[in-house]
């Protein structure tokens, strides 16, 4: 096989290979837009608003003071 022969073909496997790989692409972004529209219609992207969400929303403010008080504990060790 001469080198010109070689390059043809590794031409061709490099446009065949990009080409697989774009076609993938499509179908991936595709899927992605089905199942983004599926989300909305089944309205999955909603979050709820309940007390629930409102329970969740307060230990970070006691995670905040935890964080603060182990620093402080850090802080005092590395000085003696």
């Amino acid at each position: 096989m001469t080198i010109p022969e070689m390059m043809g073909q590794s031409a061709t496997l490099t446009i065949l290979g990009m080409g697989v790989v774009f076609s993938f692409l499509i179908i991936l972004i595709g899927i992605m837009k089905l199942v983004e529209i599926f989300v909305r219609v089944t309205g999955l992207d909603k979050e709820e608003t309940s007390a629930s969400t409102a329970a969740a929303a307060a230990p970070a403010g006691q995670d905040r003071a935890i964080v603060a008080a182990i620093a402080a504990a850090i802080s005092e060790k590395q000085k003696n």
